[in-house]
Formats: structure tokens, C-alpha cells, sequence
């Protein structure tokens, strides 16, 4: 059986994210989504129409890979350097609305449940995280080995 682990992480990612804007009415992007920036670090808002349901699939990828984990390690990890113009760059973390709004999300899914220590992934969001990716795994023929 394949995992999250076997796939890349992007071919995985839009594939999830092609799935919560289809298919599930839990996850949707909030009216203030097509306004805003995701970080201080950013200079404009995102190109891609649909970032609010890839930034989801990220999210619960990596709360699958790394959990239990809290909003700021996912701010953290959604960061970037902020330009500063003649002095040096300095790292920013990302906005903490999103991830936050973005996690409720999930847990309303069902694909997250938060404990004592953060937010970790439940047996439904791993089933279908690891059923996805062996659907995905068949795709690539050079995945075909595992």
C-alpha cells in the first residue's frame, strides 16, 4: 500500500486540491480569499484563482507528515523572506487567519481532530490521503516499482 510518502508532493497536492473544489461543500474558499495577501512577505495576492483549496491540500499534507501540529509551526512553514529593499532580507511568517480558517475547514471534513499537542490527521483523512495516492502512484510510470 502506498502513502503520502511515495508520491510528490506537488502531483499530490493539486490532485487533493482538485478534490475539495469539486467534490467536498466542507471546504470552501472564504469571500474574503479573492482580497487578500498570504503573508507580509508577499507583494501581491496569488495568481492561481484556486490557492485557498491547494493551501488546504498542503495543509493537511503536512499535518499528516509532521502532526501534531499547531498553527504557528504551519505559519512557519508557509513563510518567506520579506524583501527590504537595500537591507537585508528578513523571514516573515505567513498569515495565521488562513491557516487557522483553513484548518477549521478540516476539521469540519473531518480530516483533522485537534488533541493537547496540536492538530493531527484522523483515520478518515488518512484513508483518504493514502487512498489518493495509490490512485495517484498508477499515473506515474516511474512510481511503478514501489
Amino acid at each position: 500500500m502506498s502513502t503520502v510518502y511515495d508520491v510528490p508532493a506537488e502531483v499530490l497536492i493539486n490532485h487533493i486540491a482538485d478534490e475539495f473544489k469539486n467534490n467536498n461543500d466542507k471546504i470552501q474558499s472564504p469571500e474574503w480569499s479573492c482580497l487578500v495577501k498570504t503573508g507580509v512577505h508577499k507583494e501581491r495576492k496569488p495568481v492561481n484563482v484556486d490557492w485557498w483549496y491547494v493551501r488546504c491540500a498542503a495543509i493537511l499534507r503536512k499535518v499528516y507528515i509532521t502532526g501534531p501540529v499547531g498553527v504557528r509551526s504551519l505559519r512557519r512553514s508557509f513563510g518567506g523572506k520579506k524583501d527590504r529593499g537595500v537591507r537585508p532580507e528578513k523571514f516573515r511568517l505567513s498569515g495565521g487567519s488562513i491557516v487557522r480558517v483553513a484548518l477549521h475547514q478540516l476539521e469540519a471534513a473531518g480530516y483533522v481532530e485537534k488533541i493537547e499537542g496540536g492538530r493531527v490527521v484522523t483515520p478518515q483523512g488518512q484513508s483518504f490521503l493514502d487512498k489518493t495516492s495509490a490512485e495517484l502512484i498508477k499515473d506515474i510510470p516511474e512510481l511503478e516499482k514501489y
